[in-house]
């Protein structure tokens, strides 16, 4: 019972996590509200029995990853979002989809399985999961690692002062 209290409780900060990084205007508290998504991810897993899981989930998205939203984030010197109306189409679609996947999710929720499993029986342990990641997926993994590099260097670009490379450039050569 205390588990499932316990699972209840993380799940809604988890959602609260989720609308407060949706309802946010500056992109540092947005990364902050993901980090508590990811922390209360984290402690779902470690109820669920997947303390492998919980443990990767914590290392490497809420820290490593975060850390380069965070870093790009600052590099960028994103300032307050500008608060727009919504456009027609989202009223349209996104209203409709999103109460059709509220109906889905009580129907799902009130209909669930009879049948259950012990909590940490579908995990493998981690030399397992460990060979699979650096044998079976190892291109995925490298091609991930080369994809956030390159957002990384992008974001280093994109954070260039302008003004310094039109001083420079307007500026006469000496040995001209």
């Amino acid at each position: 019972m205390v588990h499932l209290i316990l699972f209840l409780v993380f799940g809604a900060v988890c959602v609260a996590g989720a609308i407060n990084l949706i309802l946010q205007t500056h992109p540092i508290q947005s990364a902050l509200s993901l980090i508590v998504v990811m922390a209360s991810l984290a402690a779902e897993y470690l109820l669920l029995g997947a303390e492998f899981v919980a443990a990767v989930q914590v290392i490497v998205y809420a820290g490593a990853i975060m850390v380069l939203f965070v870093f790009v984030i600052m590099l960028l010197n994103a300032g307050t979002e500008e608060v727009t109306h919504g456009s027609k189409i989202a009223e349209f679609i996104g209203l409709p989809s999103l109460l059709l996947l509220g109906v889905l999710m009580v129907w799902a929720v009130t209909h669930h399985s009879t049948t259950s499993v012990a909590a940490g029986s579908l995990y493998g342990d981690p030399k397992t999961i460990g060979r699979l990641l650096f044998n079976q997926y190892l291109l995925p993994f490298e091609v991930t690692s080369i994809l956030i590099l390159i957002a990384i260097m992008g974001a280093v670009v994109l954070a260039g002062r302008p003004e310094m490379s039109n001083i420079q450039a307007d500026t006469p050569r000496k040995d001209a």
